[in-house]
């Protein structure tokens, strides 16, 4: 309160309390905040009251509707308060021509009728200025479209009548500064000033002219703009806003990271916008422009131009998203799109680290997720060539993050997906055919192949799993077909692995007509319809499982050797899927077979192991041999608790069966190990999973 009404002094608020309510141990208590409850409500009225006297004697034209929106953000309860103040002190109009003008204004553009949300970042960027805490200077910092500029213009409308003298200048390039100030000299009244004097000039006469503010919008690094920002004594009585992409400034100002919108933002932008827009329409397209301002504007504009409903928007935004970035427009910005907002970075890249230009492209086609940034250097043919020099490397990772084109994590760069677009859109179809059969092989060497017996396949397949899909969702290069089956396939097999089977089973269905495409694949042929057999069978579809996997058996006997773990997977795969449809004596010599097999390749505690085991054990379930399954299944269950993690999906499956088998043979501890391994399924597939109400069901059969 006391900012906005001229920083009067104890003794002036003093004078301005008429009914001598204040007092200086009072009035220090208030300024100080030194209280244990809160005051009288007349002695904040008092309080109140005099700073808004102090105003209009000041001269300063306090707007009763902007405060309140101030003070409604900040202290609801002292709204009535405010109010009643200012009426009881607004001077009538007649008398206040001696007033505060409005401000004077230099090249400020026009303000925004749609300006939304960013309550929290207008009142940190008031309460920074002023401060009193070397906060005269703020940088608003930010992906490009995310509305700094907005932001700031917003400030200085919002703010206006703080301030005598309000100035726009445009810094995107720096050795245009001068010519800007030159022309803002002539509108405090200098004549005849040069550009080379007009910045010191400018500054000196805006010390008789505060309080200023000064927006300088789209700023360079610090250094390009050094002369033009002040300095000492000439920033005592003003404000300074700079908006920027780039990193750097910390050391010169304080900054302000400005993040795109919450969803709820997005979400009330475009439902204020475009008529008939529900709320579920524009969550999903707030999802696919990832909630940044600028392309909701955009997006808005399309639709209101082109008349086009929200859904059918929706539909094109899903599968021509490269292409939609370029079109719709902004009514006070017509030739700012998004799919052109961030060439000058790009040129800069291109020029000056063009291995930083290439990682961009190349982060271009993976998934807007964070992305591991030893999938670039880690694998034995580097994707990036400036990875082989740890200095290099470095500067190469940061260009990206100091150009505000990706955020750099401990070992990650993430970048938003309309940037990934923007850069998808501009590369050629030779470089973008290139960048995927890199991308391709890269993936195909970091990806763990052997999902059940790597320790940490699971947390690296979450890690890459998205971006494997995003380089395999369009019909591959020949030159990475194999590649790009073989990546589908290990995907389709992890997705199983942790129960997903309706993701896995398009995702194996495409590996299986990529390889069936290509000459001399009859192995990965086998591989493609055994993970197939399986993933139907775990659906519930054995009738359809069995001819996938008879044929893969047939195909690997007549191109492996006859040891071979895979033959042994096959003939595992098809005992369990032969004894689901009742065929119990036929599975028995398929399990035995697979389980010597791997016995003998992987040694007798491998986790591969476990799966021939639990197979075998499963028939003899089925036969009612339970004496017969249970240490089978028990020595398995000991392998998976050596090998996974204690909730693994694996164990809890063991316990399970486990369970079935000694409840059968009446022990009493059935209804414990099913309990264990329900849990497991609940944690990782849900309470509600069909596999997980079994599951509780068997803990209820073998309580009673």
């Amino acid at each position: 309160m006391r900012t906005y009404s001229g920083s009067p002094t104890q003794a002036q608020l003093l004078a301005y309390d008429e009914n001598k309510v204040l007092t200086r141990s009072s009035l220090s208590d208030l300024l100080a905040g030194k209280f244990t409850k809160p005051p009288p409500w007349e002695r904040v009225a008092a309080y109140v009251t005099a700073c808004v006297r102090a105003a209009h004697a000041a001269r300063i034209d306090l707007s009763c509707e902007e405060e309140l929106a101030r003070v409604r953000g900040e202290h609801a309860t002292l709204t009535d308060l405010f109010e009643t103040a200012v009426r009881e002190v607004r001077v009538p109009a007649a008398r206040r021509s001696g007033s505060r003008p409005r401000p004077a204004t230099y090249r400020v553009p026009p303000r925004n009728p749609n300006f939304t949300g960013r309550d929290a970042a207008l009142r940190e960027l008031r309460q920074r200025l002023t401060s009193g805490e070397d906060g005269a200077m703020q940088v608003v910092h930010g992906l490009g479209g995310v509305g700094k500029t907005q932001l700031a213009v917003e400030y200085a409308y919002l703010y206006r009548s703080q301030y005598r003298f309000v100035a726009f200048v445009d810094a995107e390039h720096p050795d245009l500064v001068a010519s800007q100030f030159a022309s803002l000299a002539t509108e405090l009244g200098l004549a005849e000033v040069s550009s080379e004097q007009a910045i010191a000039q400018v500054y000196g006469t805006l010390l008789d002219h505060g309080p200023w503010l000064i927006i300088f919008d789209n700023g360079e690094r610090p250094g390009a703009l050094a002369d033009a920002l002040p300095s000492g004594d000439l920033g005592s009585n003003g404000h300074v806003i700079v908006t920027t992409r780039l990193r750097g400034w910390s050391s010169r100002a304080g900054v302000i990271d400005l993040d795109v919108f919450t969803r709820r933002e997005a979400v009330k932008l475009l439902a204020r916008r475009v008529s008939d827009m529900t709320t579920g329409v524009a969550d999903r397209i707030a999802e696919h422009l990832g909630d940044l301002p600028l392309a909701l504007e955009q997006a808005a504009g399309y639709m209101d131009y082109n008349q086009t409903a929200p859904e059918a928007y929706l539909a094109l935004l899903t599968s021509r998203l490269d292409d939609m970035i370029a079109l719709g427009e902004l009514a006070d910005r017509p030739t700012v799109v998004v799919s052109t907002l961030w060439q000058l970075s790009v040129r800069r890249l291109e020029t000056e680290q063009p291995q930083a230009m290439r990682l961009l492209e190349l982060c271009a086609l993976l998934a807007p997720e964070p992305i591991p940034l030893d999938l670039f250097s880690g694998s034995t043919e580097r994707l990036n060539a400036a990875a082989a020099d740890p200095v290099a490397w470095d500067t190469t990772v940061g260009a990206l993050a100091g150009l505000g084109l990706a955020r750099r994590g401990a070992s990650s760069l993430l970048l938003h997906r309309l940037v990934q677009a923007a850069i998808r859109a501009a590369m050629p179809d030779d470089a973008r055919t290139d960048a995927r059969v890199r991308l391709s092989r890269a993936l195909l060497a970091a990806v763990p192949h052997d999902i059940h017996g790597e320790p940490d396949a699971r947390s690296r397949w979450q890690e890459l799993l998205p971006h494997a899909l995003a380089v395999t969702k369009d019909e591959p290069p020949k030159k990475c077909a194999a590649e790009t089956a073989i990546l589908l396939r290990l995907a389709s097999a992890f997705l199983l692995s942790i129960g997903n089977h309706s993701a896995a089973l398009p995702l194996c269905e495409r590996a299986l007509a990529i390889d069936e495409s290509l000459d001399q694949r009859d192995a990965e042929i086998g591989f493609d319809l055994i993970t197939l057999a399986q993933i139907h069978r775990d659906r519930g579809a054995a009738e359809r499982a069995r001819p996938m996997a008879e044929r893969a058996l047939r195909l690997h006997e007549s191109c492996l050797p006859a040891d071979s773990p895979a033959i042994a997977t096959d003939l595992a795969t098809l005992a369990r899927i032969r004894h689901i449809l009742g065929d119990h004596e036929a599975a028995v010599p398929l399990a035995e077979r697979a389980l010597r097999i791997d016995e003998t390749a992987y040694g007798p505690d491998d986790p591969y192991v476990s799966f021939d085991l639990i197979a075998l054990a499963s028939v003899h379930l089925d036969l009612e041999d339970h004496a017969v399954a249970v240490p089978l299944i028990s020595r398995a269950l000991r392998i998976r608790e050596a090998s996974y993690p204690p909730d693994h999906l694996y164990i809890g499956y063991a316990l399970l069966l486990k369970a079935r088998a000694v409840h059968a043979l009446n022990d009493p501890t059935a209804a414990n190990l099913a309990r264990r391994g329900a849990l497991i399924l609940s944690t990782r597939l849900g309470k509600t999973h069909p596999k997980t109400e079994d599951a509780f069901a068997l803990v209820q059969r073998c309580l009673f």
